[in-house]
């Protein structure tokens, strides 16, 4: 698995360990593309399978990985970090997101909208984007089915 062995190699460029811990939280990334998990979740789900892992060592490790460029932490005004996999090139742009106000429903969207404003930020004042976050707020298409058929007719 190609993803495993980038994920490896950079744990061994900022001479860190593999262990069995940090193993299973990159694998439920890894098995888990386009979720956005928080810390507790992710210690919900590594007591399945380790059940004397503290919340502290998830911490740490979640903490470690995101250093070390292999999660990506995620705000989304929920009061909560949330991690991703990092799985992009360092020179690529990061995707989007679009999250739903009523449910925290959180989707990845790809297409990147931002080209042609970086490329006049270029020309016109010499500033190189290197990376860009964007987060677009409203409602999903599943709440907004829910708040059209509660309306009265």
């Amino acid at each position: 698995m190609a993803q495993m062995s980038s994920v490896y190699r950079r744990l061994e460029e900022g001479a860190k360990r593999l262990t069995p811990q940090r193993e299973l939280i990159i694998k439920l990334f890894l098995d888990r593309p386009g979720q956005h998990l928080s810390a507790e979740e992710v210690h919900q789900l590594v007591r399945q399978e380790f059940r004397d892992v503290g919340m502290a060592t998830v911490y740490r490790t979640v903490e470690l990985l995101t250093k070390l460029d292999i999660l990506r932490q995620i705000r989304f005004n929920d009061g909560r970090a949330r991690y991703e996999i990092n799985l992009e090139a360092a020179n690529m742009h990061r995707h989007h997101h679009m999250v739903c106000v009523r449910c925290n429903r959180v989707e990845e969207f790809q297409e990147d909208l931002l080209d042609q404003l970086e490329d006049r930020l270029l020309r016109e004042r010499g500033f190189r984007v290197a990376d860009h976050e964007l987060k677009f707020y409203g409602t999903c298409r599943q709440c907004d089915r829910k708040q059209s058929n509660m309306k009265p007719s």
